[in-house]
């Protein structure tokens, strides 16, 4: 098993010289939030992440977790992580301190949540999940629920759940058949099976807060017609004590690929007991506060384990020998060379390298934009919540897609040795592949990404972050180290304008068009913002080199990754451009029968 360290050094570079986070916060009411405390929190969660919740990784998955008479039994090390989590207080990092949290610019506990994806990303789940629900709690419950259940669950003493799926709607919610029956005081008695459902039950913590979506008697039809609820797994009375347990169990823990230790649960609800959470019928508008924050969270998760498993891949190609470089012996006073020497090694470590630390940056960078999304005000504000509607289905599309190619490198830089347990890479293959499906397939982020993002918005949307991309590639354009890799992300930025431009038009005449290009056209956005991105860091890196500052040696690493990037990755557009303009009729020739005729 890879035995995670956290990358301060990239981290801080990313934090403090490329997209300077002092500054930002600075503008965006944090000004109490510098270096000489970003340091020491960074500092804090390596320690927490490495030592306390890594160890566990590989535990949780051996044990896993088991339905006993009803209830969720956890590992004992999943249980001493949450105790750390909770008396460092990292489960409120970026929660209203009147509440109880630190009150801390959600960017920075969004590089929390990608040290603790790296080190445990199944155990993660019960902490970003309560993250979650704490936030549309906040958003969207009246001020008595909000006194009632915040303060323990930002401290962690309580954890949250997210109840949407049902077996015969999957993704179209709208098609939901659990009821919300009105109590005659105030609160509703909640029936129906939900599926799917991530760290429901637990034996951690004293309660689970759940987020139920259902229908009133009264509602209509469709998506318009559900609302959300605030189902508590053990009621608590009006001084904050537990009392008996509500009508809410575990039917089945699923058998999963991956994931051994994050309970997936078929939960019942019987007549459970909730309270409304914001307006009836606009149930979904208020779960959505939690899902997209969900969905970067999962984007996390994708880039963090590929980070894992780039991890356990260096490390390997370091120590294991075999044959000798082409060019000759490199190290002669060993019985053969280490494999890190070979070229087809280096192309995977490269690859793994160049997609885990792009993606990193543009994560950060749209954490930092939602910062300003949450706290921000006027024209600031509004951008920002622009730019993390475009980024959101990107990140998380891209970032999960390219987590299963990285996964897949490290295993095949082990060779046989990654196929095996013994060595932990196989696990991380299985884990990240979920991250695919979480929070809304792949193709549902393309098509949201596609329909909405870009169509629905006339291409604003794109044309704000482009703007940042041209303004940033004209400025260093005669850049005399790095000007020619801002120059391939400026075609690669023009081209994307191109294509958007082609789809749109394209699909005025055929509705088809831009949707059977929608997952080639996420694909095509995540690469073009990595080449923004490998720029953006190539500048900085030459320029703290010609001034004297900084290591050398990493900041040439950066240099060389992004000359990596833009010669050996970047081409992957051209293939995908392809792709998007073959039309439509390439996936409609055939009849549904003719797709297999035994």
């Amino acid at each position: 098993m890879p035995q995670y360290k956290a990358p301060l050094r990239e981290i801080r570079f990313l934090v403090h010289n490329v997209l300077d986070f002092p500054a930002h916060y600075a503008a965006s009411g944090h000004a109490e939030v510098g270096a000489d405390l970003i340091d020491p929190v960074l500092e804090e969660a390596a320690r927490f992440c490495e030592n306390v919740l890594a160890p566990s990784y590989r535990d949780g998955d051996e044990i896993g977790t088991h339905l006993v008479d009803g209830r969720v039994k956890t590992p004992d090390s999943y249980k001493a992580a949450w105790r750390g989590l909770t008396e460092g207080q990292w489960a409120g990092i970026s929660s209203d301190p009147e509440l109880g949290g630190q009150g801390l610019p959600h960017s920075l506990g969004m590089i929390f949540h990608d040290m603790a994806e790296s080190a445990n990303q199944p155990w993660c789940a019960l902490f970003t999940l309560t993250q979650g629900a704490v936030r549309a709690i906040e958003a969207h419950a009246d001020d008595s629920l909000k006194q009632k259940y915040l303060p323990r669950m930002i401290a962690g003493e309580w954890t949250g759940s997210m109840m949407l799926t049902e077996a015969h709607a999957g993704s179209d919610l709208g098609l939901l058949r659990t009821r919300a029956e009105p109590a005659d005081d105030g609160s509703y008695r909640i029936t129906g099976e939900k599926i799917f459902i991530t760290w429901a039950d637990q034996d951690i913590t004293d309660n689970i807060i759940h987020l139920v979506l259902a229908k009133l008697p009264d509602a209509p039809a469709g998506p318009k017609g559900i609302s959300l609820f605030l189902v508590p797994q053990v009621l608590v009375d009006e001084q904050g004590n537990l009392g008996k347990r509500n009508s809410v169990s575990v039917a089945k823990i699923e058998e999963k690929m991956g994931l051994k230790s994050s309970p997936t649960g078929v939960i019942n609800l019987d007549g459970a007991v909730g309270w409304l959470v914001g307006k009836p019928h606009n149930g979904l508008a208020a779960m959505f506060t939690m899902m997209n924050c969900a969905r970067l969270d999962v984007a996390f998760e994708g880039m963090s384990l590929a980070e894992l498993s780039r991890q356990g891949a260096v490390e390997y190609a370091r120590e294991r020998l075999q044959m000798r470089a082409p060019s000759g012996a490199v190290y002669p006073d060993k019985p053969a060379d280490p494999i890190i020497v070979h070229p087809d090694v280096r192309r995977m470590l490269l690859t793994q390298k160049a997609l885990v630390e792009g993606c990193r940056m543009l994560g950060y960078f749209t954490a930092m934009q939602l910062d300003t999304s949450l706290h921000g005000e006027g024209e600031a504000q509004q951008k920002a919540d622009q730019l993390v509607a475009l980024l959101t289905p990107i990140c998380k599309g891209f970032f999960t897609e390219r987590g299963s190619e990285v996964a897949d490198l490290g295993i095949q830089c082990f060779g046989g040795h990654g196929y095996i347990r013994e060595h932990g890479m196989e696990q991380i293959a299985r884990d990240v592949r979920i991250t695919r499906i979480y929070e809304g397939t792949n193709g549902i982020q393309a098509i949201d990404l596609m329909r909405r993002k870009v169509i629905g918005s006339d291409r604003r949307l794109l044309d704000l972050l482009l703007e940042q991309i041209n303004s940033f590639c004209a400025a260093n354009a005669n850049h005399q180290q790095a000007g020619e890799l801002v120059g391939k992300a400026a075609a690669v930025a023009a081209q994307w304008s191109e294509l958007t431009d082609q789809l749109i038009a394209g699909g005025r005449l055929d509705p088809a068009l831009p949707m059977s290009a929608a997952f080639e056209y996420m694909e095509y956005s995540g690469y073009a913002c990595l080449a923004w991105c490998w720029a953006k860091m190539a500048v900085v890196a030459a320029d703290m080199l010609a001034a004297g500052q900084g290591d050398a040696a990493f900041l040439q690493s950066r240099l060389e990754t992004a000359k990596f990037y833009m010669a050996r990755v970047l081409p992957r557009t051209e293939s995908l451009r392809a792709s998007m303009m073959a039309g439509p009729e390439t996936l409609s020739g055939m009849e549904d029968e003719q797709f297999f005729m035994p």
